[in-house]
């Protein structure tokens, strides 16, 4: 028999092993053997230190969709819900930052001129009438028509008043008008308020009791009476119904209202001494009116103080603000 030849290959993953065949006679009396190789394969399931998997890369054929995985690692990180939601609300903020942009700066020089005009309007309806137009020229004794051209005076201070109080409320806004303002007046300041204007009232109401009963003499007619104080009474009545308004409104003109009409009502009532000898008033009813100047110079003069009080507590707020606790990790 012909020699037995065996040629392996090794490899690290199959092994080769030789298998016969039976033999065959030819023709030419020669007997061969045919000598097949068959391959098994060895699956292995360690593999070696240096051999390591090639990574798997995505790569588009087509470079018109090569931004749809651009900057993620996987397609989960891309079509990820979180971070499409991200943009949207990122979006929202943004379109909702741009309406709630301030007015430009030159809207904000309109407010200038109001510095100036208020105050004008102060003077033109309140202080010009008082100080300059002759009293004789409106008072024509104590009767029906004097009382309503004095009445007819103090309104139209009254309408001066609203417009400054309008104007020093708009300039007291912030720029933005979308930004919330909300300017309290105490309970404490409202209620001392109420007590220093029924005060006012009591006092010559009680005043008007005693001369219709007799305890005060010499009688003053209720027609003297309205023309030296109805104005007056008419006005106190007005400021309690701004100041509640304004209370109401939390509006940040609460601390100088007051100090505007008690300012006028001091004027109110040294006319009213004027016009007192033209009517003869009684002596009694001259000291009421000297002592309700008395009490509101008095009442202005806290006022003012109160206005001092704000703009001291105002500036020394920021400093005796806690400090902002720091962030907890």
């Amino acid at each position: 028999m012909g020699s037995l030849i065996r040629s392996p290959s090794i490899s690290p993953i199959s092994i080769t092993r030789p298998y016969y065949r039976s033999p065959k006679l030819l023709g030419l009396g020669r007997t061969s053997y045919d000598v097949c190789i068959k391959r098994t394969r060895l699956h292995c399931t360690n593999t070696s230190p240096w051999e390591k998997p090639s990574p798997v890369t995505y790569a588009p054929n087509d470079d018109n969709e090569g931004d749809f995985l651009k900057g993620a690692t996987s397609i989960f990180d891309t079509l990820s819900s979180d971070k499409t939601n991200e943009a949207s609300l990122m979006d929202i903020e943004q379109v909702t930052d741009t309406s709630n942009e301030p007015l430009p700066s030159q809207l904000q020089y309109f407010k200038w001129p109001m510095w100036v005009l208020g105050p004008g309007l102060l003077l033109a309806t309140g202080m010009a009438p008082t100080l300059w137009l002759p009293t004789s020229s409106i008072f024509l004794g104590p009767n029906i028509a004097s009382l309503l051209s004095l009445t007819g005076l103090d309104c139209i201070f009254n309408l001066g008043a609203s417009l400054f109080l309008l104007m020093a409320d708009s300039s007291a806004r912030p720029k933005n008008p979308r930004e919330p303002i909300c300017s309290k007046a105490p309970f404490s300041y409202q209620f001392w308020n109420m007590v220093a204007t029924i005060t006012g009232f009591i006092i010559p109401m009680a005043m008007l009791f005693g001369s219709q009963k007799g305890l005060l003499q010499p009688h003053l007619p209720p027609i003297s009476f309205a023309v030296l104080l109805g104005p007056y009474l008419l006005l106190l009545s007005i400021q309690m119904l701004t100041e509640m308004l304004i209370w109401h409104w939390k509006s940040p003109v609460w601390l100088v209202t007051p100090v505007i009409y008690e300012a006028y009502r001091v004027l109110q009532l040294m006319r009213a001494l004027k016009l007192g000898t033209e009517v003869t008033a009684p002596v009694w009813m001259v000291h009421t009116i000297r002592g309700l100047v008395c009490w509101w110079v008095l009442i202005l003069g806290v006022q003012l103080m109160r206005v001092a009080w704000y703009a001291g507590f105002t500036a020394r707020a920021p400093q005796i603000q806690p400090p902002a606790p720091a962030d907890i990790i």
